[in-house]
């Protein structure tokens, strides 16, 4: 695993930052080499006494990092840019593929889970949003890019954070959750983000899956919807009525066509009937599933099953024991368009031993 280029992809509306963040990531002095994959050059504007030469389509910059730009084919451009690299002395240490005016980041994703060559040399970290804290309700309102791209992002940045007052922050990151439960919120301004925050999340390793936390679902402390961590995972059909609540209590009347839905299970699944129930599910409404994950007791077998999809393409695994001690439950989180959030409940509930 270790030998593969780590790949980020970064999403975010028109001015939410990503040309601010995508500048500091080439030209500051950070100590890394990064291979940043732009739309177009234009949109970035690179100060000309930063880059020490151009070949072809490739800008090298003068900290060791270069920028190239996508005219045509993805593939083409990562095993150009792979061409580069050197057995026992990389030449960059990651790829960050940034996806202005492309809508859906679902097809750039899974551009390193089907072709072949590109997933024997890469392997896909994750995907991180930049979102602008003045201007995103409205862009989610009328946007339903603004809304895939939060929908599938392992991590949003919060930008400018400075032009929005701390009540539209919290309005804010409200609806971002509720849109996607599974990445967590940082906020920043002018894209200040300390770069391991966007860079090696792990958001497609499967083994990191481990870390999704019974209370993915919760809004945060105070916030209406709450569940106590006694019976946080147990009060799952409370939680989505009370954020409702929540919400409409802001005012906002736009409800989202998208959204994450947990669903949890406290008694062991039939291994066979929920793997087919997934396979199912995705054939079937994959298109509008942007994003699943999820950690499975299974009866009879002391290790976890650990699965996630883009779409529908899914990758599973039985992964670590069970501890001794460790609560064994299922957990689950989906995140689409147009879910029925009571089928897919009763579809999951319906997979118990």
């Amino acid at each position: 695993m270790t030998d593969k280029i780590p790949v980020t992809v970064l999403t975010g509306y028109l001015g939410a930052g990503k040309t601010t963040l995508l500048n500091r990531i080439l030209t500051e002095d950070h100590g890394k080499r990064y291979a940043v994959i732009v739309n177009e050059f234009g949109e970035i504007g690179i100060d000309n006494d930063l880059v020490v030469g151009a070949d072809e389509d490739v800008f090298e910059m003068n900290n060791g990092c270069v920028c190239c730009t996508v005219r045509g084919d993805l593939i083409r451009v990562v095993a150009g840019l792979m061409k580069r690299q050197r057995p026992g002395k990389p030449a960059f240490d990651a790829i960050i593929v940034e996806t202005t005016g492309l809508a859906d980041p679902g097809p750039v994703a899974q551009t390193f889970f089907v072709d072949e060559d590109v997933k024997a040399k890469t392997q896909l970290d994750s995907v991180t949003a930049l979102v602008d804290a003045k201007h995103v309700m409205a862009r989610l309102d009328d946007s339903k890019e603004a809304r895939e791209q939060v929908a599938f992002a392992d991590r949003i940045i919060l930008n400018k954070v400075d032009l929005a007052s701390e009540d539209e922050l919290v309005a804010v990151e409200a609806r971002l959750r509720k849109l996607n439960p599974l990445a967590p919120i940082t906020r920043a301004e002018r894209a200040d983000v300390p770069l391991d925050q966007v860079l090696g999340l792990g958001g497609f390793d499967l083994e990191r899956i481990l870390d999704i936390n019974p209370e993915f679902a919760n809004p945060p402390h105070g916030e209406a919807g709450h569940v106590h961590d006694e019976h946080c995972g147990h009060d799952h059909h409370g939680h989505g009525h009370h954020h409702d609540h929540a919400h409409g209590a802001r005012g906002h009347a736009h409800e989202d066509d998208i959204k994450g839905i947990s669903l949890s299970l406290e008694t062991p699944m039939n291994g066979a009937k929920f793997t087919a129930w997934l396979d199912r599910l995705l054939g079937e409404q994959g298109q509008n599933i942007l994003r699943a994950k999820g950690i499975i007791d299974v009866q009879g077998e002391d290790r976890r099953l650990v699965f996630q999809a883009v779409h529908m393409i899914l990758e599973g695994e039985l992964q670590k024991p069970w501890g001794q001690t460790e609560r064994r439950w299922s957990r689950a989180v989906f995140i689409g368009r147009d879910l029925d959030e009571a089928e897919l409940r009763k579809g999951f509930e319906a997979c118990a031993a």
